[in-house]
């Protein structure tokens, strides 16, 4: 039985997430890889030793995992259930007073395309969503999504299985609010696969030390061609929204 979320415990977990250099730890392992200790610390500008105390807090405080490999140890976002969490604050955050932030490469790049744990967000997401919407291949309603049989068809035509996976609960649809975009994005099961499919044809690329995306120049024809992306959707000035 799962215990009652009391107000102290609730409390207890966001005290955990808002410290500035826990919240920078947690926010780098949105990116959906297991990073280091080393490359925690550096995410969270603060030194290895003060990092080594916020990790086993986060751990303890079941935020994080740890994961050996050999001599080496990782460290991860506990569960999906925290992703869901953090994203939710990020959409917050995103919505508080204006401060003057100029916005930059990094900036555009991460709201170009970008990790969202284990799925697509930012512009290329909303393009992907709006299509696959307008094409009858998943239909989103109030606040859920679900894939029709036409787009079993062509997801499975895209090199993406679509079946049950065993002993899996996570639903092969579902809705994540983009913080950037301020609308829902996929995620789900089926998001997970289309990232992945979309890194293994190189289409996209991971940015090192980065939750940015590129797209590459096979990714802009590809993208443009399977899924009948409009022309300037990778431009900022143009709405997100497919007409």
């Amino acid at each position: 039985m799962p215990n009652f979320p009391s107000g102290n415990t609730i409390a207890e977990v966001a005290a955990l997430i808002g410290d500035a250099a826990r919240a920078n730890i947690l926010s780098a392992l949105m990116g959906g890889h297991a990073l280091t200790a080393g490359e925690l610390s550096r995410y969270a500008g603060v030194t290895a030793q003060t990092t080594s105390g916020h990790l086993a807090k986060l751990t303890e405080g079941r935020l994080i995992a740890l994961e050996k490999q050999g001599r080496h140890r990782y460290y991860r976002l506990a569960s999906q259930e925290v992703a869901h969490a953090l994203q939710g604050l990020m959409t917050i955050a995103a919505d508080g007073p204006k401060r003057h932030h100029p916005i930059g490469p990094r900036d555009e790049a991460l709201r170009l395309a970008r990790t969202c744990y284990d799925h697509v967000a930012g512009r290329l997401a909303l393009a992907l969503a709006d299509s696959l919407s307008k094409r009858g291949y998943i239909v989103f309603a109030d606040g859920a999504a679900l894939m029709t049989e036409k787009g079993r068809r062509f997801f499975s035509g895209f090199g993406i299985d679509v079946e049950p996976a065993a002993q899996s609960k996570r639903p092969l649809c579902r809705t994540c609010l983009d913080w950037s975009e301020r609308r829902p994005h996929l995620a789900g099961r089926i998001g997970m696969a289309l990232l992945d499919r979309l890194l293994e044809l190189g289409w996209l690329a991971r940015i090192p030390e980065s939750r940015a995306l590129k797209v590459t120049k096979a990714g802009q024809l590809g993208l443009a061609n399977t899924f009948q992306l409009p022309a300037g959707w990778m431009d900022y000035s143009a709405p997100s929204r497919i007409p």
